[in-house]
């Protein structure tokens, strides 16, 4: 019995902080321009829209096919060499909208997978080293996925607008801060 409430409380917790953390990533597109949510941000076009649209893939195959509950819209096979890299970035003919909308479908689609199994249910993974696997573990490999590239987007919003998740700072404020850390990287570097 108590095994079945840490079980319980394991995916919960888990469940919990990815749909917090993808909230986070869709709201990295708000208030941007069509332009600035694609446009390539890093030397391998990291893009905002482009890491919604990977989120996507990556939660349609882990909570879809590793569980045999297939995302009901086509993707991608995950051995289709000639597709793999276009989940990152958006084509001129693909809306923000229907990406995003696609990324909620996918919630909806992986939250009844969630719900539906226990936390200890098989599923297979054939592109891992170790493909057989639990529905922990692919709570925890989703949800750390979903954390680094809300990572990559809040980099990438700052360096487009400035725009921080920080109560109370102001410009100033981080002004004086980057002003700081550059002292300190000067004083260290002799």
């Amino acid at each position: 019995m108590l095994d079945l409430v840490i079980d319980d409380f394991a995916k919960e917790y888990l469940h919990s902080d990815l749909r917090e953390i993808r909230e986070a990533v869709l709201g990295k597109l708000d208030g941007l321009s069509e332009y600035d949510v694609r446009r390539p941000l890093t030397g391998t076009g990291t893009n905002l829209l482009g890491l919604v649209k990977h989120l996507t893939l990556t939660e349609a195959r882990y909570f879809g096919e590793v569980f045999g509950r297939p995302f009901p819209e086509p993707v991608p096979r995950w051995d289709d060499l000639d597709r793999r890299g276009t989940d990152m970035w958006a084509t001129e003919h693909e809306t923000r909208e229907e990406i995003a909308g696609r990324y909620r479908r996918a919630w909806a689609h992986s939250d009844a997978t969630i719900a539906a199994l226990a936390v200890d249910s098989p599923g297979h993974v054939p592109w891992w080293p170790r493909p057989d696997v639990l529905l922990f573990n692919v709570l925890v490999h989703v949800l750390t996925e979903t954390g680094r590239h809300a990572g990559h987007a809040d980099i990438l919003r700052e360096q487009l607008d400035g725009e921080v998740e920080a109560a109370g700072r102001d410009a100033a404020f981080w002004a004086a801060r980057r002003a700081e850390v550059e002292r300190a990287a000067r004083a260290a570097a002799g």
